[in-house]
């Protein structure tokens, strides 16, 4: 676990945005606030890192310019590397509960790590607020300390297959999925949309690299579009391999899929008629000058979800500065916030969704490297 690097001088600490509701004081003591934490749980290596850095670049910078603005007073970021696994998010999760500073969570990252992670954050009693675990399910477990700052998977799987049928015109549809708690949710609201034009699906494994069987099934089954519901690495790999046996179909994947990762992978068949839903903002189109603001820091282009994280991250960062430095005060004021985000207006449901008007899902195309938003796609 690392602390966040230091400040950057020449940015201005954005205004805390008006709007929300405070809770717990109109001012906190030093001794309260001063040396608070905000955990980012998520992949920060291994396969998936690309989709983690995005979102930790994102707080980051949030938190870099809240050390500019308060340097007598810093509050820190602190992370815990899940690698996406499941099986290492307990442990992180629990290593969060005991640490009493630690008074919110950006993430857990992923959908699968989010279900074995937030009953013990629950229990703890601390807030989360995940910028990218998009599983439905997630906001139905009666979870009091959940938030969600993107659409899920039943708004993401319905516009992909929206896109598919009314864009596309998809007339036989293979749908193959990763067998985990993303993908296969994913892929079973696309199945959901779509219907009798699904020919055939299939399930791979992770970390997967010889595709030869699915490929042949996609052949036999004279698909026109393959929606895949997966990560980027195996995206790529699948996306190749389709195309080096010569099969055109569309590729059409999740956000899961926006990465740098697909390119690394996918090589010289990346840009080969290939669409990408993502149910977040595009990030160049986020306001206040975020897309400047990041790439000044980082000298490179926001990813995926970097916007949503930022967002997460001043949400924290407004209720540790209104004086919410112990848990039970900082979920009441994340509860309660309603307020304009860079992303999206932030205000959320009963079960932590976004509210309807605030969830956004777009169609991106892969062009000469890079992903260009297309059009916003409707999410019912």
């Amino acid at each position: 676990m690392r602390a966040t690097l230091g400040p950057i001088a020449v940015l201005a600490l954005l205004p805390v945005v008006a709007g929300c509701v405070a809770t717990g004081g109109d001012e906190a003591s030093p001794a309260a606030v001063c040396g608070s934490r905000i955990a980012v749980l998520g992949p920060l290596s291994g396969d998936s890192a690309d989709l983690g850095g995005y979102i930790y670049d994102g707080a980051r910078l949030a938190f870099d310019q809240d050390r500019a603005e308060h340097p007598d007073c810093p509050v820190d970021l602190v992370d815990f590397d899940s690698q996406g696994d499941p099986k290492q998010a307990p442990v992180l999760a629990q290593r969060i509960v005991d640490d009493p500073r630690i008074v919110g969570v950006i993430g857990p990252g992923f959908s699968g790590e989010a279900e074995a992670a937030l009953p013990i954050l629950d229990q703890g009693g601390v807030t989360t607020i995940t910028t990218s675990a998009t599983r439905t399910e997630l906001s139905e477990r009666g979870w009091s300390t959940f938030h969600r700052l993107i659409g899920n998977d039943t708004a993401q799987g319905r516009a992909a297959g929206w896109y598919i049928d009314q864009v596309l015109d998809g007339a036989a549809v293979f749908v193959i999925d990763d067998g985990g708690a993303y993908g296969r949710g994913l892929a079973d609201e696309v199945v959901d949309r779509l219907g009798a034009k699904v020919v055939q699906r299939a399930t791979i494994a992770p970390r997967t690299t010889d595709f030869a069987a699915v490929v042949g099934q996609v052949r036999s089954a004279a698909a026109d579009v393959v929606f895949y519901g997966g990560y980027y690495g195996e995206a790529g790999r699948l996306q190749r391999q389709l195309r080096s046996a010569g099969l055109t179909p569309t590729f059409v994947a999740g956000d899961a899929v926006k990465a740098d990762g697909y390119f690394r992978t996918a090589g010289d068949y990346a840009d080969a008629d290939v669409v990408i839903t993502c149910p977040c903002l595009p990030p160049e189109r986020a306001g206040e000058e975020f897309p400047q603001r990041y790439r000044d820091a980082f000298g490179v282009e926001p990813g995926t979800n970097s916007a949503e994280s930022y967002d997460a991250a001043r949400v924290f960062l407004a209720g540790l500065r209104a004086g919410n430095s112990d848990r039970t005060s900082m979920e009441a004021f994340v509860d309660a916030y309603d307020a304009p985000g860079v992303a999206t207006h932030i205000a959320w449901t009963k079960t932590g969704e976004l509210v309807d008007s605030s969830v956004s899902v777009w169609a991106f195309r892969v062009e000469r490297g890079l992903f260009v938003a297309e059009r916003s796609i409707p999410a019912s």
